[in-house]
């Protein structure tokens, strides 16, 4: 790992794992601002997977995305499979940022301000997890080595092809 990495792994991951634990401690009065929220989403994903157990409760969904973060901002942390747990912590950061700075609601001038920068912040914080989620760290990504594998085996079949048409005219020739 890069010195670079073993940096920027735990900066970007501090502040969700302080963030989970803050969930976690007092998700009920998280789940006010989260209610909306997840009243939308909880539809959306009983949709999307109507065999998943999703609960509705605002509390319990504030518990499980502070839980997520935590542990995923741990693995991010210290590299233990750093891309997906950049990708968990992009999927939690999302509502969590839509929940907790909606500016389009706040009529305050300064407030609306004051969370429009958080907002951005969040949008910032997202794109750092993007990379992360992208990092692989010089080696070859999953569908680099698919790519691969697929034109590997495209040259394998055309020279069996060309061989085996090569034996079919020697065969004929031996024939005739």
């Amino acid at each position: 790992m890069t010195l670079s990495r073993m940096l920027a792994r735990p900066m970007l991951a501090s502040v969700f794992v302080a963030g989970g634990v803050a969930a976690l401690k007092d998700a009920k009065s998280k789940a006010g601002a989260a209610e909306p929220v997840t009243d939308r989403l909880v539809p959306l994903l009983q949709k999307l997977a109507p065999q998943l157990p999703i609960p509705e409760d605002p509390t319990t969904l504030v518990r499980i995305s502070g839980a997520a973060q935590v542990v995923a901002g741990l693995a991010l942390a210290t590299g233990r499979a750093p891309r997906l747990s950049a990708t968990v912590l992009a999927v939690t950061l999302v509502p969590t940022t839509v929940a907790e700075h909606p500016f389009w609601e706040e009529p305050d001038p300064a407030a609306k301000r004051a969370q429009r920068q958080h907002f951005l912040k969040n949008v910032s914080m997202l794109g750092g997890l993007f990379l992360a989620a992208v990092d692989t760290e010089g080696k070859p990504g999953l569908a680099w080595r698919a790519q691969r594998v697929a034109g590997d085996a495209r040259r394998e079949a055309r020279q069996l092809a060309r061989e085996a048409r090569r034996e079919a005219r020697l065969a004929r020739a031996r024939l005739t």
